[in-house]
């Protein structure tokens, strides 16, 4: 998903300190409407002035469920990006994927797909003819320094369910509970969907070194004793070796995201990461310099953003 703020800002996202072990920190969302007078609203709780990341996860879009016939759907022509990877996660509805490389891929609920952008790819998302309620997240890992000139790539994986006393999971990066994804990725990270039953607790063994964040999306639970409503993102300072989840009396539904520290100060404007402003500016000329070019070399001229196969947007 493209960032389609009307105007977006430079923004300098800092590593912070995360406060005492087991601190939780309560983020909540701002509404951020992705297109026109017909616009799909998210709600993004990364970044913000209280926190940039978690480990190397740096954006987080969350939305719906909702209606298509009323919002429109998703509809996001083709796109750059640049320093990052995109992590698509559905709960409801399908969104069609296009990239550069080629890549044509459906994202399904519980699945999924990981596009790296490294050096720059351009992809187009749009929600399927047969989705009738959209729902889902939308995330973005910031590649470390020493990545940012990668190749583009994408990946899918559909996790399979882990099941434990009062809680379904699907681990789709990372690894948890022993399940390990088979998605690589350059720094430690970990993603995750956790589903309680109503009343549920539950405790997780997690890497002590990790930050951790959970997402709420249905229902009420508590993170370390700390209640989350829907929409909130619940941040955990590195320094315990496991995490509490517990359920209301209508259960829960979260993302758990988590990473070791980033210990990296990156530039985001729009869809494009870099680690200076230059890198911004460099990124915005070749993409507007390349429109409709076709591809002749390595990525670092021109051709660093090539079309979107048999896409139906310009």
């Amino acid at each position: 998903m493209t960032n389609l703020e009307q105007q977006p800002s430079e923004t300098v996202c800092a590593p912070q300190t995360g406060g005492a072990p087991g601190g939780v920190q309560v983020l909540t969302p701002r509404d951020v409407p992705l297109g026109g007078i017909r616009a799909m609203t998210v709600r993004r709780t990364l970044p913000q002035r209280a926190r940039s990341f978690i480990g190397a996860w740096c954006f987080l879009d969350h939305y719906g469920p909702d209606d298509v016939s009323v919002t429109g759907g998703m509809v996001v022509p083709p796109h750059p990006h640049t320093g990052l990877a995109t992590v698509s996660w559905l709960f409801s509805g399908q969104i069609e994927h296009r990239d550069s490389l080629g890549t044509h891929a459906l994202v399904r609920p519980g699945e999924l797909n990981l596009m790296t952008a490294g050096r720059g790819i351009v992809h187009s998302e749009y929600s399927t003819p047969a989705t009738t309620v959209l729902h889902g997240a939308q995330l973005w890992l910031a590649l470390p320094a020493a990545e940012v000139g990668t190749a583009p790539a994408f990946a899918h994986h559909a996790p399979d369910p882990t099941t434990l006393p009062g809680a379904v999971l699907r681990v789709f990066l990372g690894s948890l509970v022993g399940v390990t994804s088979p998605v690589p990725w350059f720094t430690r990270v970990l993603g995750a969907e956790v589903v309680l039953d109503a009343g549920a607790r539950l405790v997780l063994d997690v890497e002590p070194g990790f930050e951790h964040g959970v997402l709420v999306d249905s229902g009420q639970v508590q993170v370390a004793g700390t209640a989350g409503r829907p929409g909130e993102l619940l941040y955990v300072a590195p320094g315990s070796p496991d995490l509490a989840l517990a359920a209301g009396p209508d259960g829960a539904r979260v993302l758990l995201l988590g990473g070791a520290p980033l210990g990296e100060r990156i530039v985001m404007w729009w869809n494009f990461l870099g680690r200076s402003h230059e890198d911004v500016v460099a990124a915005r000329a070749a993409w507007q310099g390349g429109i409709g070019a076709e591809p002749v070399g390595a990525g670092a001229g021109p051709d660093r953003f090539v079309p979107v196969p048999d896409d139906p947007h310009p």
